[in-house]
């Protein structure tokens, strides 16, 4: 493996590493967060409904029956939430020392990168060994704004060239958006 591969290999996994740390703490922030602001803006609704009419209607109180369910599917990863949290900040420090190894190997005037290759290949197995392979839904969506729009990965993009629809927007969002927009156009039509 030539010095350009490993830096590749680096990114590559440097990206795994940063998307899946996204990922766990995209489900920590959903379980700590969401249940409780479920809950206030359902008790709000609940009472401006009291005294205004349009906030009665069958289909508003079908909409905070399904947000309930939710909130109940929510807690079931209340048990493991700090789990998450732990899992996360474990990949973030391996994403820095990816990031560090990265410039290393950019720096490095030698031939030899084995050693570079053997901390490549550690780190790799840490990664796998903590990362915790249940996620909670549209942890995904949330992980991939925390990552391509609030951390830093330009050393990665340098290796793999984002491209804005094929990979700083979810696939599945993006089917979602365009259902939604079929739908309404639908319902406007009949």
């Amino acid at each position: 493996m030539n010095k350009e591969d490993l830096l590749r290999n680096i990114a590559d996994t440097g990206y795994n590493v940063g998307f899946g740390a996204k990922k766990h703490f995209a489900t920590y922030d959903i379980v700590a967060k969401v249940p409780g602001n479920l809950g206030f803006v359902s008790i709000a609704i609940g009472i401006f409904a009291l005294y205004i009419d349009l906030l009665s209607t069958k289909h508003l109180s079908a909409v905070f029956i399904i947000l309930g369910i939710a909130g109940i599917c929510i807690n079931q990863f209340d048990k493991n939430k700090d789990c998450y949290a732990d899992v996360g900040s474990k990949l973030t420090n391996l994403y820095n020392r990816l990031k560090s190894l990265y410039y290393a190997v950019k720096a490095s005037k030698s031939d030899d990168l084995s050693d570079f290759k053997n901390e490549l290949t550690y780190i790799e197995c840490e990664y796998n060994q903590i990362c915790i392979s249940e996620q909670i839904l549209f942890a995904d969506w949330y992980a991939h704004y925390k990552f391509f729009w609030q951390h830093q990965i330009s050393w990665i993009e340098e290796q793999k060239k984002f491209k804005f629809f094929r990979d700083k927007i979810p696939l599945s969002f993006m089917a979602t958006i365009v259902l939604l927009i079929l739908s309404i156009i639908f319902s406007v039509i009949v």
